[in-house]
C-alpha cells in the first residue's frame, strides 16, 4: 500500500515537470520560428526591387522610397533580432528555478515585439492596398499592375510578418500563463 502512495506522489510530481519540459520546448519553437520567419520577410523586402516602364516613362519600385515600407522592414528586423536572442534567453530561464519576475519579463517582451510586428504589418497593409487598387478620391493609381514582382514579394513579406505576429501572439499568452502559475 505504501508503494501505491509513492507512485501517486511520484505522478504528482512528474506532472508539474512535464508541463514545464512541454513549456520550454513550446518557447524555443516558437521563438525559431518567429526567428525564421521575420528573416525571410526582412529578405523578401529587401529584395522586393522592380523597374517598370508606364506609358513611355521609366520608374523603379523599391522599398525604400516609401517611409511605411522602412518602418515595416525595421519592425521585422528588431523582431528577427530579438526572437534569436530570446531563444538563448528561453534556454536560460529553462536552467533556473521558475521565478515568476523572470517570466513577466519574457511576456512584456513578447507583448512589445508583437505590438510592433502588428504595427508594421498594419502599416504596410494599407499602403499594400493603395498600391493594389489605388485611391480614386485622391488621385492615387494603383501600381502593382506595372510591378507584379514587387507586389508579390511585399504580399509574401506580409503573410510572413502576419505569421510572426500569430507566434507572437502565442508565446505572449504562454509566458502570461507561465507567470500566473508561478504566482498561483
Amino acid at each position: 500500500m505504501e508503494m501505491n502512495m509513492g507512485t501517486k506522489g511520484d505522478r504528482r510530481q512528474s506532472a508539474p515537470v512535464k508541463g514545464l519540459r512541454l513549456f520550454s520546448a513550446a518557447q524555443v519553437v516558437l521563438r525559431l520560428a518567429a526567428t525564421a520567419v521575420t528573416l525571410a520577410a526582412t529578405w523578401a523586402v529587401l529584395t522586393s526591387n522592380q523597374t517598370a516602364t508606364v506609358y513611355g516613362i521609366q520608374f523603379e519600385a523599391r522599398y525604400s522610397y516609401s517611409p511605411i515600407l522602412k518602418f515595416f522592414l525595421i519592425a521585422n528586423i528588431v523582431g528577427c533580432g530579438i526572437s534569436f536572442l530570446s531563444v538563448f534567453v528561453a534556454f536560460v530561464l529553462d536552467k533556473m528555478a521558475d521565478n515568476r519576475s523572470n517570466y513577466f519579463c519574457i511576456f512584456v517582451l513578447d507583448l512589445i515585439v508583437m505590438a510592433l510586428l502588428l504595427s508594421g504589418c498594419a502599416a504596410a497593409s494599407a499602403i499594400g492596398y493603395v498600391g493594389k487598387y489605388g485611391e480614386s478620391h485622391s488621385g492615387w493609381m494603383a501600381i502593382c499592375d506595372n510591378v507584379t514582382k514587387f507586389c508579390h514579394k511585399l504580399t509574401l513579406s506580409l503573410v510572413l510578418s502576419y505569421l510572426a505576429v500569430i507566434f507572437y501572439l502565442c508565446l505572449t499568452i504562454l509566458s502570461a500563463n507561465r507567470s500566473r502559475k508561478i504566482y498561483a
